[in-house]
């Protein structure tokens, strides 16, 4: 049975798991003044303590049975996967690397080898948990802070963004139908996503429809339905996606790619607000709200007839446009945090960030592929760098490649610079600077400008700089 051996409120609770009647006299004199502490035996569920109080740390004695240790590692591993936050210590008798690596492996803080003075425990214990009581605050902070920049899934408290969060919140409890607008990668499926989350279809079907993605042999039967018999391999009859977003939303996505025949035929369920499958005499009166996206500039298509005017006008009711990421200042590092601890998470790996350097970099990007474009980059950038931290030799060499063209372009504009000119206000430049360090004393800003002051006073002559 667990042994409480203090009962501070206001200390942090602990617990020591150890088969070692030995270690409890020094686990006493050392923590229990300190911490909440409940010595338990491995025989004890420290996992069923742990459900029932607030731990913040567990220190585990892996015991001397043998050196790779593998139920106190497997514990280890456990309480880790439970409770990610949970400070854990590891007490061996062993100085095997296999096993402190193990340990690691799983998850541990800190790795103790005995004889261990329990009065040095108790101070890095210490210090771990005020880190771990900072690192929850500060996400907890961060976590308040990213919920002001984003709405539903997506993410963004640039300006831009914010008008297409108040244009949702505009649309989502009506019926009209929405033309969302952006360039590919801008998340123009997320936004449609948005409205019906925040609308009073949220609980009825969503269907969403990439019409790009089907050829064109199949677009019709997939969107209409069909009965068995109507063509050659419809063994049976099927409801189309139109048919089986009743009472819910449909989406489609890229409209401006379908042909001018199924135009005709959207046209007519929106006027009509009924379907009929391919092969069937009857019509189906069908409810449901339309949403649609495109990157296209529809309205060229209207005017080269690849689009039907008609239907342009019946699907562009509220229009909504998503701005490309170039334009949306100050999303990109929230975007970074956002997939950074996505991909980590879903690849069980821990945190990674990325130097201050590298948003830089990011920021000056221009983005093509927008936002589907940097998560990816993400995604292959935790994946792939082994480090804790991204630094910009990471960075993809066409980002890297951009990045350096545009320092190079203000450098060097289209119409070239004199050289000796560019030179001499730098030089004049940095005498100004280092003799207002220095109070004008030329000695002082040739040590600080490195350089012997006989060519300090040369130079000051020059350029007319500190000259009584």
């Amino acid at each position: 049975m667990p042994t409480q051996v203090a009962s501070q409120h206001a200390a942090p609770r602990i617990a020591v798991v150890t088969g070692d009647e030995t270690l409890v006299p020094a686990v006493q004199e050392s923590l229990v003044s300190t911490f909440h502490t409940t010595l338990l035996s491995p025989s004890d569920s420290v996992l069923n303590l742990l459900h029932e109080v607030p731990l913040e740390a567990v220190i585990v004695d892996l015991g001397a049975a043998d050196e790779s240790n593998q139920q106190g590692v497997l514990l280890l591993e456990e309480l880790r996967r439970v409770e990610p936050d949970l400070v854990l210590f590891a007490l061996a008798r062993s100085r095997s690397k296999t096993l402190r690596r193990n340990a690691e492996k799983a998850g541990v803080d800190e790795f103790f080898v005995a004889p261990l003075d329990f009065n040095v425990m108790q101070i890095v214990l210490q210090h771990a948990l005020e880190k771990r009581r900072l690192d929850i605050e500060n996400r907890s902070i961060r976590e308040q802070a990213l919920s002001g920049y984003s709405f539903c899934d997506l993410i963004g408290g640039s300006e831009p963004m914010r008008l297409v969060y108040d244009a949702i919140t505009r649309v989502a409890d009506g019926n009209a139908t929405v033309l969302i607008r952006g360039e590919s990668g801008t998340g123009k499926e997320l936004v449609a996503q948005a409205i019906v989350a925040s609308g009073g279809r949220r609980d009825q079907p969503f269907i969403s429809v990439n019409c790009t993605a089907l050829p064109e042999t199949l677009i019709e039967a997939e969107l209409f339905g069909h009965e068995k018999g109507s063509f050659t391999g419809a063994y049976e009859s099927r409801a189309g996606h139109i048919e089986a977003s009743h009472g819910g939303t449909l989406f489609l996505d890229e409209i401006g790619t379908l042909g001018l025949g199924l135009q005709s035929k959207l046209l007519r369920v929106l006027e009509q607000r009924t379907v009929q499958r391919i092969g069937s005499k009857t019509v189906k009166k069908i409810d449901f709200r339309l949403l649609t996206a495109t990157n296209e500039d529809l309205e060229a298509a209207v005017r080269t007839g690849r689009f039907r005017e008609d239907l342009y006008y019946r699907i562009n009711v509220v229009p909504i446009s998503l701005p490309p990421l170039r334009e949306r200042e100050g999303d990109i590092p929230l975007l970074v945090d956002h997939f950074l601890r996505f991909y980590c998470r879903a690849n069980s790996l821990p945190l990674k960030r990325v130097e201050p350097d590298v948003l830089q970099i990011l920021e000056d990007y221009p983005w093509p592929g927008n936002v589907r474009e940097l998560e990816n980059i993400v995604q292959r950038l935790v994946l792939m760098v082994p480090s804790a931290v991204i630094t910009a030799k990471h960075l993809p060499q066409q980002i890297l490649y951009d990045s350096t063209t545009k320092q190079e372009t203000l450098l060097i504009p289209e119409e070239g610079i004199s050289f000796d000119e560019a030179i001499a206000r730098i030089e004049a430049a940095y005498l100004q600077a280092a003799l207002r360090r220095t109070g004008g004393k030329k000695v002082a800003a040739a040590a600080l400008l490195q350089i012997n002051p006989q060519k300090m006073k040369y130079l000051c002559r020059k350029y007319g700089v500190g000259v009584d």
